[in-house]
């Protein structure tokens, strides 16, 4: 474990009841340890970028978490799993994707893990849930968030309801 940090957690999925899986990986997330759920955006209904497939249901989550980064990308790699996740190749259709976005202001670039996450600032399924819970966040190295919403501009993207 290590000392608290701010942690963004992109989620998604377009396979089976996309809305209801979303759904759930929020609240096991809330149910990690160490881990406190301070933040969950609205829903979000988004077309696959650079995929094919049916729409996905998209969030972001910011955990306070003693978790390490590793440690937390195992557990939500067990989530995923939970939910039959599977990797047959790049960009497929999922169940659930749980990404860290962001890990404090940390920058880590191993073979497992790469934060912040490499293609947040191309995705408005990342951006926009993102500003709704944390509107004043930088990504380290690039900068504002807000600042970026620009250059997804293009990219439909609409709130599910309750």
């Amino acid at each position: 474990m290590t000392a608290p940090a701010t942690a963004y957690i992109g989620i998604g999925g377009n396979l089976g009841d996309a809305r209801a899986t979303v759904e759930d990986a929020l609240r096991r997330l809330a149910q990690l340890p160490h881990t406190i759920l301070s933040a969950q955006s609205p829903l979000y209904r988004t077309a696959p970028v650079d995929a094919g497939g049916d729409d996905y249901v998209n969030a972001v989550a910011q955990l306070f978490t003693s978790l390490t980064p590793h440690d937390l990308l195992q557990a939500l790699q067990d989530i995923e799993q939970a939910h039959g996740r599977q990797r047959p190749y790049r960009n497929a259709p999922r169940t659930l994707d749980l990404d860290i976005l962001l890990y404090g202001d940390l920058i880590i670039a191993d073979d497992v893990l790469t934060v912040p996450h490499p293609r947040m600032t191309q995705r408005a399924f990342v951006l926009i849930p993102l500003l709704d819970i944390a509107p004043a966040v930088a990504i380290p190295g690039i900068g504002a968030v807000r600042d970026l919403r620009a250059g997804v501009a293009d990219q439909p993207i609409h709130p599910i309801g309750n």
